[in-house]
């Protein structure tokens, strides 16, 4: 399993070098694992502009200008508010790729019944025709810290293939 997380990130490496990409992240229930598997290979440092663990509403609202009436209308696990978080931190940073996160790890669901395990992603990447959102919603087995690892290996994971979906929309224009 580690050979398999090995290749997957040095693969991500060198495509985020050969794009001259640089990646922060907004991250909630991985608490920072995202970041720091991307920045456990030597030298990938120079692909990270920063990492942001933002677990509460308030901080989510002082370092990613989330405003106030999505925590009214939508839940903390919901794929609008890791939109939200992902252009957010695209917006804070130097970073060409936004990578985030909100979840339920676990140990137990959600007040509003998310069962533990849902994490909602988002990637949002600023290119030369403008910034572009993706998000989807994944559900992982396992206890909290197996959720997480899992969660922050999913988001890594698809960072090429959303980036991919990017320069096919700007070539189709």
């Amino acid at each position: 399993m580690a050979d398999q997380k090995d290749s997957m990130i040095e693969a991500l490496i060198n495509y985020m070098e050969q794009h001259e990409q640089i990646m922060t992240t907004a991250e909630s229930c991985t608490a920072g694992l995202i970041v720091s598997e991307l920045a456990s290979v030597p030298g990938s440092g120079h692909l990270i502009d920063s990492g942001l663990v933002v677990y509460s509403p308030e901080a989510k609202q002082r370092y990613l200008d989330i405003d106030e009436e999505i925590f009214e209308k939508h839940s903390l696990t919901s794929e609008v508010l890791s939109c939200e978080m992902a252009k957010g931190a695209l917006n804070n940073t130097q970073a060409t790729i936004a990578v985030a996160n909100t979840g339920i790890a676990g140990p137990a669901p959600s007040d509003d019944g998310i069962p533990v395990g849902t994490v909602c992603f988002a990637w949002a990447f600023r290119t030369d025709d403008g910034d572009h959102v993706f998000c989807e919603t994944r559900r992982f087995d396992g206890d909290r810290n197996e959720v997480r690892l899992a969660a922050a290996r999913h988001a890594l994971s698809r960072v090429s293939h959303y980036h991919g979906q990017c320069l096919k929309n700007s070539t189709d224009k």
